[in-house]
This record gives structure tokens, sequence and C-alpha cells, in this order.
């Protein structure tokens, strides 16, 4: 088997999606045998909560379901789904969200661009903005895959901007964990062995970070990522106009739930902590700045993050 396909979902919040996102998907595996694949989807609702799960089996019957009645979040799931992978000796591993829209040849394209270049390990796609639940009409991008400023600062490649093709060919960190194909014996490098299995992803990250982490390391081994631009697919993810400024980048937070924003400032402080001696001097400087500037805007704005301090020194001994 060539390739395996894992996507996890969480109730309502990927149910309305189901519909347009798995017939884009089974649309885009027209072009590959059915003994050359495999779909996996991983439903991490909450007890009980079998919609997804009825919605698969009713309309795609071809596609697995694995679940376990609990949300084990994102980086766990996916190491589930990426070790059962691997127990198949499959070559490449795709990840997608299922709030992304496929084009058509867009998987094929992905495919066979690590089959041309060996010395690739990962390969993303060019994602535009979905304005769900209208369709997809805009060009604005979401992500051109993950790239990295100073002070271990990462971003989505051109979020925000309309495409002018000026992204194309910029040297991306890794893909984005919104879509993106590994190749799995490089993947395999940068796992951490645990016992009786290995993890890809970071599970002291339940969600938020965790592919700018796996995008990190991968960069660490000099493995190697590209953006395939005719390679298309369209995710619901707000993006910003660039340029908008401060202001209205609080209100965006403030539409953040306050789980969602735990999430990211444990997660944020964990990468800065992981991988700090592997930055330059200057590159330190702004991480301790970095950090300093966020424990004020903490004090000032959102105290109730304060306790995540805690949480971010039990994950760092527990690991």
């Amino acid at each position: 088997m060539k390739l395996f396909i894992g996507l996890v979902t969480y109730g309502e919040s990927s149910l309305k999606y189901l519909p347009e996102s798995l017939l884009s998907l089974q649309n885009a595996l027209k072009f590959f045998s059915p003994d050359d694949y495999q779909v996996v989807i991983f439903d991490n609702s909450e007890l009980g909560d079998k919609r997804n799960r009825e919605f698969i089996s009713q309309h795609y019957p071809k596609f697995q379901i694995n679940y376990q009645e609990q949300n084990l979040g994102f980086a766990k799931a996916y190491n589930i789904l990426i070790n059962q992978a691997r127990e198949k000796q499959v070559e490449y591993f795709f990840m997608m969200n299922p709030d992304i829209l496929l084009k058509e040849d867009s998987l094929e394209l992905l495919v066979n661009a690590l089959e041309k270049n060996r010395g690739l390990a990962t390969a993303c796609p060019k994602i535009y903005h979905w304005p769900f639940p209208d369709k997809p009409k805009e060009k604005i991008i979401d992500t051109c895959g993950l790239v990295l400023a100073s002070g271990l600062k990462f971003s989505d490649l051109g979020q925000g901007r309309l495409d002018d093709a000026s992204f194309d060919y910029v040297q991306i960190l890794g893909p984005s964990g919104a879509a993106g194909i590994f190749r799995l014996a490089d993947l395999v490098k940068v796992a951490v062995d645990k016992v009786g299995k290995k993890e890809y992803f970071d599970e002291r990250m339940f969600m938020y970070k965790e592919d700018c982490d796996l995008a990190y390391r991968l960069s660490l081994l000099n493995l190697k990522t590209i953006l395939v631009k005719e390679a298309i697919a369209w995710h619901d993810r707000s993006v910003s106009d660039p340029g908008r400024g401060f202001f209205a980048t609080l209100r965006d937070r403030r539409n953040k739930s306050k789980q969602a924003r735990r999430w990211s400032f444990v997660n944020q402080h964990l990468i800065f902590i992981k991988h700090y001696s592997q930055e330059n001097f200057v590159s330190r400087f702004k991480i301790i700045f970095s950090i300093l500037v966020m424990f004020g805007f903490v004090l000032v704005r959102e105290r109730f993050l304060l306790k995540e301090y805690q949480n971010v020194l039990f994950k760092i001994r527990k690991k």
C-alpha cells in the first residue's frame, strides 16, 4: 500500500463539514487504485456522540473509523493513526482536517512531488480560505506552509494575503496541521520512542502548535518540505487581512475560547523551553523578551492564564 489518509473528527464542530470535505477526498482518490490507499478517521467525540461515525458509516462505508469515546487530543489521535500506517508499511501519510476541501488532483500532485524528489520529507498544498458555508471562491491565502522567524515565532506563510504567486517558491519549514503529506520513513526519524509505540507529535500538546513543533524537529534533521503550488485546497479558518493592527488582533483573540487560549499559551511556552538551546544568541534574547511580554499581557488582560505556568512546569517535568 502506498498511501494512508488520516483524519481526526470531533463532535458538531466536524460534522457540519463532512458532507463536502469527505466528498472532496473521495474525488481526489479517484486517481489511485483502491489497493494503493486506506482512509482511517479517528473520531475524538465524547462518550455517546456517534453523529460523525454514523454519517461516515452511512455515506462512506469503505472509510475505517477508530474511536475511544473520549477526546484524546489532536496529537495523540494522529500518533495512533501514524503508528497504524507504519504497521501497514505504507510509504506516505496524508493528514487533513475535516474542515478542508481538496481540489480533485491535489492529492495526486502531492504524492507525485514526493515520488519525484526522494530528498523531500514532506509537502503541503496551497490552501485558500474557505468561507464556510459558502463555496470556496476567493484567492485569499490560508497557508502556504509554516515559516519560522527568529525567536521561535511560527506563522502560516501568506495568511490573509491575496495570492499573487509571490509565496510560491519561499522555503517553508513544514506543512500546516490543516493538511500535509509525509514520507513515513522520514517521519519516523523524528519520533520519540515510548513504551510500545513511537510519538511523532508531542502528546503534551493536546492541540494547537503541535504542527509547529513537529516542523521544527524535521528541520533540525535537515528534512525538507516544499509547497506544491498546483495542489490546491481550501480551509475554513478566520484569516486576518494584513496590516489590520494590534486592536484587530485583540478582537480576534477575544473570539477564541478560554480553553483554546490556554492550550496555545502552554504549548508556545513548551516550544520555547524545548528548543531554546538550539537557537542562536539573538533568537534566545527574543525568546526571553517574548516570555516577559506574554507575562505582562497575562497580568493586565488575561489573568486566568496565570495558573497555566504551573501546567507548563508539570508538562516539562513529566517529559
